[in-house]
C-alpha cells in the first residue's frame, strides 16, 4: 500500500512540508478547488498542482475529487455537455500521469454530520452523526453547511435541485449512474486513470434524497455496470463501517480479490445505536471497525494502491477544517503503517 494524505491546496493550513515529515508518507490526495463543477480542468492547472506537490518531495497519488455535476445525477438533457467536460478532465489527468480519480454520486450533498465539534471523553473533538438530530435538519430552511459540500449553492438553487430530485428515485439514480459510467470508463481506460467511486456517507438516504452506493449488494451491482479494473471502488471504512449491517473487512477482501479496489480510506467509527455514530481515533479499541482486520484484508489481495488516513479528531489544541487536522491523521497514518509492517513480517515468517 502507498500511504497518502489529503491536502486542500495552497489554502490548506497544513503545508506540504509538514506532511512529508509523517513517517512512510509518499502520496498526496488533492484536487483543483477553484474550477466550477462541470467545467473541464485545463492542463496548465493540473501541471501547476503536480509541480507544487513534487517540489515538496511527494507525488499526487489520487485526485479527490472531480465532482459530478448534478445534471448528470438527475439525468437532465444538459448532462452530455458535462460528461464531455468530465472526459476531457480525465484525459488531461492521464496525460499528467495521475493514476487514480476518486469521485462520488451522492445527490446534492457530500458527507453529512450533525455535529463537527463533539467533545469526546478524552477532551478531543470529533465529527458525529445523530440519527434523531438529522431527522430534524432541513438544509432548505436552516443554515446547514458542512465542509465537502458545494458552497456555491444558494438557497434558491437548492430548492430547484430538490424539485428535480422529486423525479429521481433509487432506480432512476442507478440508471443515471450507469449512463455516466458507460460514457467515462472507456475514456479512463485509454487515459490510464483508474476511477474509484466513494461510498455514500453515511450509507443511507438523507433529507429524502436517494443514496445507492451503500452496501455489498450495491457495490456488486456497481462494479457489474462495466467490467473493467478502471471501474473501481474507494473502500472507505468510515463510510461503509457506519452502517451496522456492513462487515467492512469482509467487503474489502471480497472486492479486492475481484481487482476492483482502487483506493482505500481508513478511519474508525464508533456505532452508538440505530444509525448514529461518532468518529473515533484510528486504533481498533476506540471504534467499531477492526482496523487490524482491514490491514489483513488488504494483505490477502496484496493491495499496492493508495490509502489515506481519513477524518481525524482535533487533538492537542489544534484548530482547522473539521476532520482534517494534522496531528490525529498523522497518528492514524503511523498506526496503519505499523499494522501493515507487522502483518508483512508475520506472513514472511510462516
Amino acid at each position: 500500500m502507498k500511504m497518502s494524505f489529503r491536502w486542500y491546496g495552497k489554502t490548506d493550513s497544513i503545508p506540504l512540508e509538514y506532511i512529508r515529515q509523517i513517517p512512510a508518507m509518499e502520496g498526496i490526495v488533492t484536487a483543483i478547488y477553484d474550477i466550477p463543477v462541470g467545467e473541464a480542468w485545463p492542463m496548465d492547472k493540473i501541471e501547476e498542482l503536480k509541480s507544487t506537490v513534487e517540489a515538496a518531495g511527494l507525488y499526487i497519488s489520487v485526485i479527490e475529487s472531480v465532482p459530478v455535476h448534478e445534471d448528470i445525477k438527475i439525468g437532465l438533457p444538459t448532462r452530455d455537455k458535462y460528461i464531455e467536460n468530465y472526459k476531457e478532465t480525465i484525459r488531461n489527468l492521464g496525460k499528467a500521469g495521475i493514476p487514480v480519480v476518486c469521485y462520488n454520486f451522492m445527490p446534492i450533498f457530500d458527507w453529512t454530520r450533525t455535529d463537527l465539534e463533539y467533545r469526546l471523553p478524552d477532551g478531543s473533538t470529533a465529527l458525529i452523526f445523530e440519527e434523531e438530530v438529522a431527522k430534524k435538519m432541513d438544509p432548505l430552511t436552516g443554515e446547514l453547511s458542512l465542509p465537502g459540500w458545494d458552497s456555491s449553492y444558494k438557497k434558491e438553487d437548492l430548492q430547484v435541485l430538490f424539485d428535480h430530485y422529486k423525479n429521481v428515485d433509487h432506480e432512476k439514480l442507478w440508471e443515471n449512474l450507469e449512463y455516466f459510467i458507460k460514457e467515462i470508463i472507456p475514456v479512463a481506460e485509454e487515459a490510464g486513470v483508474k476511477m474509484a467511486i466513494h461510498p455514500d456517507d453515511p450509507p443511507f438516504d438523507i433529507f429524502g434524497l436517494p443514496r445507492i452506493i451503500t452496501n455489498k449488494e450495491n457495490l456488486e451491482r456497481f462494479v457489474n455496470l462495466y467490467d473493467s479494473p478502471y471501474n473501481g471502488l474507494t473502500m472507505c471504512s468510515g463510510s461503509l463501517g457506519s452502517h451496522p449491517d456492513n462487515d467492512f473487512p469482509e467487503m474489502l477482501r471480497y472486492f479486492g480479490k475481484k481487482g476492483r479496489v482502487n483506493f482505500v480510506h481508513a478511519r474508525n467509527v464508533k456505532l452508538t445505536g440505530g444509525m448514529s455514530f461518532e468518529e473515533s481515533a484510528h486504533p481498533s479499541k476506540y471504534g467499531s471497525v477492526d482496523m487490524y482486520e482491514v490491514i489483513r484484508a488488504m494483505k490477502d489481495f496484496e493491495y499496492d494502491g493508495p490509502i489515506r488516513p481519513d477524518h481525524g479528531r482535533m487533538v492537542w489544541g489544534e484548530t482547522g477544517k473539521p476532520g482534517y487536522g494534522l496531528y490525529d491523521r498523522a497518528l492514524g497514518a503511523t498506526y496503519l503503517y505499523g499494522l501493515w509492517e507487522a502483518e508483512n513480517k508475520n506472513r514472511n515468517r510462516k
